[in-house]
C-alpha cells in the first residue's frame, strides 16, 4: 500500500515493515547457531592451551623443588644425585633469562618507543617515515638463528672472534624485540585523540612536553601490553642464544663476560640427552628419566615467568593509566 497524503503530510504505513513471526523464528535459529558455533570454536582454541598447560604442570610440577631452584648443574653426573642429595637445578638458567631477557628489553624498548613517536608525531608519512615502516616489516620476519647470527658475528668484529656471552644474546633478542615494540606502539600513539594535542597546543605548551606528558601518558597501557607481548615473544627463543650466548652447567651473573644458560636453552640441552645411563655400580638413587624430568619441571618455571611478567605489566597499566593521574 502506498503512503496516503493527508493535510499534516503522508502518513507512512509502519506495519508493511514488520517482521513476520516466521522472520522473527528464522533470525532466533540463526541467533543460536552462529552462539552455538563461536562457542564450538573457543572450545577447540581451548584445548591446545589447556592441554600445554596441564601437561606441563602434571609433569614439572614433581621435579619443582626448593632444591631444584637453589642450585645449578655443576657436579651433576648422567642420572646420579649430586653429593648434596639434589639432581642438579635451573638457578643459573632462571639468572640467565633473566639477566638476558632485561637487557634486550633495555635496549629495545627506548629505541622502538622512540621510533614510534617519529612516525606519528614527526614524519607524517614521508619518505622517510615510509622506509623506516618497510623495514621494521621485514624485521618482523627475519628468522631468530640469523638475530643470533647478526649478534655473534658483530660481537666477533667489535670485542674479538669467539665472543660469546649475555650481552650478545640481549642483542640477538632485541632485534627480534624491536618490531612489536614499534608496530604496537605506533598503533597506540595514533589512536591518541588529536584533540589532546591541540588542546594542549593551545595551551602554550611545547610538542616534547606535549608527548612526554599527554600522548605517551595516553598511549601508556598500549605500550605496555605490546613490550609484554615482545617479550613472550623472544623469552622462548632457543636458536640464536645457542649461538649468542651459549651454554653452560654453573652460574654465571655477569651479562658482559661468559657463557650464559637460559631456561629454552636448558630445556633444548636436556631433552637432547635423552635417558640418562643407570648401568651397574651406579647410585641407587639414579634416575634414567631425570633429564625429561628437569625440562619439564624448567619449562613449567618459565610458563610462570611469563605468567608473572603479563601480571606485573597489567600491575604497571593499571597504575599509570590517565583515569588514575592526579
Amino acid at each position: 500500500m502506498m503512503a496516503s497524503r493527508t493535510d499534516r503530510g503522508p502518513v507512512i504505513d509502519f506495519d508493511r515493515f514488520r517482521p513476520t513471526r516466521s522472520s522473527i523464528r528464522a533470525r532466533k535459529r540463526k541467533d543460536r547457531l552462529m552462539t552455538v558455533l563461536i562457542g564450538l570454536c573457543f572450545l577447540v582454541a581451548l584445548i591446545p592451551l589447556v592441554s600445554v598447560l596441564w601437561i606441563s604442570l602434571s609433569k614439572g610440577v614433581r621435579r619443582l623443588t626448593p632444591d631444584f631452584l637453589t642450585h645449578n648443574m655443576s657436579g651433576v653426573v648422567g642420572g646420579n644425585p649430586t653429593p648434596f642429595g639434589g639432581y642438579g637445578g635451573i638457578l643459573h638458567a632462571v639468572i640467565g633469562t633473566l639477566e638476558i631477557t632485561f637487557g634486550s628489553m633495555v635496549i629495545s624498548i627506548p629505541v622502538g618507543v622512540m621510533c614510534a613517536v617519529y612516525l606519528v608525531e614527526y614524519a607524517h608519512g614521508g619518505r622517510l617515515a615510509k622506509a623506516i615502516s618497510l623495514m621494521v616489516d621485514v624485521m618482523s620476519g627475519i628468522p631468530s638463528i640469523v638475530a643470533g647470527l647478526f649478534a655473534f658475528s658483530m660481537f666477533a668484529l667489535v670485542v674479538g672472534p669467539g665472543t660469546v656471552n649475555g650481552l650478545a644474546g640481549s642483542v640477538a633478542l632485541s632485534l627480534l624485540m624491536l618490531p612489536t615494540v614499534v608496530k604496537t606502539s605506533e598503533d597506540m600513539l595514533a589512536v591518541v585523540p588529536d584533540d589532546l594535542r591541540e588542546a594542549a597546543y593551545a595551551l602554550g605548551v611545547t610538542k616534547q612536553r606535549t608527548i612526554t606528558s599527554i600522548v605517551l601518558r595516553t598511549a601508556l597501557p598500549g605500550i605496555v601490553s605490546g613490550t609484554i607481548l615482545a617479550v613472550a615473544r623472544v623469552i622462548g627463543e632457543t636458536a640464536p642464544l645457542l649461538i649468542a650466548s651459549g651454554f653452560i652447567a654453573t652460574t654465571n651473573p655477569n651479562l658482559f663476560s661468559g657463557r650464559m644458560t637460559t631456561l629454552p636453552v636448558f630445556v633444548y640441552n636436556e631433552y637432547s640427552q635423552g635417558l640418562a645411563v643407570c648401568g651397574p655400580g651406579a647410585d641407587p638413587g639414579c634416575l634414567t628419566d631425570i633429564h625429561m624430568q628437569r625440562a619439564w619441571a624448567a619449562a613449567l618455571v618459565l610458563i610462570l615467568i611469563v605468567l608473572l611478567l603479563n601480571l606485573l605489566g597489567r600491575l604497571v597499566s593499571r597504575i599509570f593509566a590517565v583515569g588514575r593521574a592526579r
